[in-house]
């Protein structure tokens, strides 16, 4: 075959450090966005992105030229930087050490994105740990609960 052809959707989920919660609605659009952007520039475009005030999961399109490692980490890194020069309230912002990454087919991208658009109604009823922990399940991702959490 001449040419590659790949289509790589990844659900990524990950939070603040000890789910401390720092992404309120005045930063949260400009975070967003701003993953958007950095995804964008890894060849990785963002399909949707929700969260709430301690965690965040995005959809995208991984590109067949970026490892998904090093995808995270500039997305991670980059939105860390970026967020601490927003003001004295995120100077101790901080990720988490790790992330959850999944695989979604295309028949499950629109009902994906509806859940992260609906994620603050979600997490009136449902906390980060519970969800992680259903996500890991659904997804039959083999863990240790003593590592998962920081």
């Amino acid at each position: 075959m001449p040419q590659s052809l790949v289509t790589l959707r990844v659900h990524l989920v990950f939070a603040t450090k000890q789910r401390v919660p720092m992404m309120g609605p005045d930063i949260e659009p400009q975070l967003h966005a701003y993953m958007a952007t950095i995804l964008n520039a890894q060849d990785s475009p963002a399909i949707a992105i929700g969260g709430t005030s301690d965690h965040v999961h995005v959809l995208f399109s991984l590109s067949k030229n970026r490892a998904l490692a090093a995808v995270v980490e500039k997305v991670k890194s980059g939105t860390s930087k970026w967020i601490k020069t927003k003001g004295r309230a995120y100077r101790g912002f901080f990720w988490q050490t790790g992330y959850a990454a999944f695989s979604i087919g295309k028949s499950g991208e629109a009902a994906l994105v509806r859940y992260l658009k609906n994620q603050k109604q979600h997490h009136r009823k449902t906390d980060f740990k519970d969800e992680l922990r259903m996500l890991l399940k659904k997804y039959e991702v083999i863990y240790c609960e003593e590592y998962l959490w920081d």
